[in-house]
């Protein structure tokens, strides 16, 4: 995402990003290692960013919202740590994996510690609204790993199956950051429920949008290589779409459905699904839900912020990486 769109809240993403390096400040040297490795591969602090945009609405000052920012961020973290642990994945933003680095037990110990981090920060707002807001949507996302976990290699998830996996696994963080944002900032609930929806649709858009580029971005943009979900049987919109569409959705079940095949085959798996129509048909589903998004705008303040969060809605929808 280009970092202009986030001009409005420049200064407190620094403050963010001083924050994260100051944070991780563990007494166990292999705890700071690990956790630090992750802060310093940078990432797009979308959750952050979302925060700081949705309470620019409601306040000119921004610094009370930045431990909470900094709490979003290493949720985020957190949960990607527990992710290539998940996936045995050795890459992330074009660096190596904490997983690869230290091995699964040093980095389940430094998801955690990452995460009781941010439990701490958001308690120093002394609300449980809060902090009530942040656990429920960590307890959730949990539950979307074992969604994507029990979904792996099963030909016959449906869209229902997909949209709630991508809810959990991206959306719902996003809209917490954008709720918890207005909270924090003191609006009132029509303009809470309308900046957690904005999110929420727009978190739907960049998910769809990221399963589409592992089948078409440039690995060098993308930071990982692409077909990565398909040999790990992940099965996503435009495989969906193939499945049901494609004149060789009866070899596409057979290859998807065997690990093997997903790993020794796919090419001809990538190929089948974009002979299928299946990412022009997810473009459409991404539009759908940025659409959705910028409509929630028309409940906020007009201020300037607003033509902010119109243009990323914009953007999701084209982005390359």
């Amino acid at each position: 995402m280009h970092k202009q769109m986030f001009n409005p809240v420049a200064r407190e993403l620094e403050m963010v990003e001083g924050n994260l390096n100051r944070t991780i400040d563990s007494e166990v040297e292999l705890l700071n290692q690990a956790s630090m490795h992750l802060v310093k591969a940078g990432g797009k602090r979308l959750r952050p960013a979302f925060a700081l945009l949705a309470a620019r609405f409601f306040l000119n000052n921004l610094e009370e919202v930045v431990p909470l920012a900094t709490a979003l961020e290493l949720t985020h973290l957190a949960s990607l740590v527990h992710d290539d642990v998940i996936d045995n994945s050795t890459l992330r933003r074009g660096t190596y994996t904490v997983m690869h680095q230290w091995g699964n037990r040093a980095s389940i110990n430094a998801g955690n510690y990452i995460f009781a981090r941010a439990l701490t920060l958001s308690a120093s707002y002394k609300r449980r609204d809060v902090l009530e807001v942040l656990a429920d949507a960590s307890m959730r996302i949990c539950e979307g790993e074992i969604f994507q976990m029990r979904s792996s290699y099963n030909v016959n998830v449906g869209l229902k199956n997909y949209l709630r996996r991508i809810e959990r696994k991206t959306a719902l963080l996003i809209s917490v950051s954008c709720k918890l944002g207005a909270m924090v900032g003191k609006a009132n609930p029509v303009q809470i429920r309308a900046l957690e929806l904005y999110g929420y649709y727009l978190g739907m858009a960049f998910q769809v949008t990221d399963d589409i580029l592992d089948f078409v971005a440039d690995e060098g943009i993308l930071g990982k290589p692409t077909g990565s979900d398909i040999k790990q049987g992940v099965i996503t919109l435009p495989a969906i779409y193939a499945l049901h569409h494609s004149p060789d959705k009866e070899e596409l079940k057979e290859l998807l459905a065997s690990p093997l095949a997903c790993v020794s085959s796919s090419d001809r798996i990538l190929d089948i699904i974009l002979d299928s129509d299946g990412v022009e048909y997810a473009y459409w589903v991404t539009d759908h839900f940025a659409c959705k998004a910028r409509r929630q705008l028309d409940y906020l303040p007009d201020q300037p912020v607003k033509e902010t969060l119109f243009e990323i809605a914009d953007f999701i929808s084209a982005r390359e990486y």
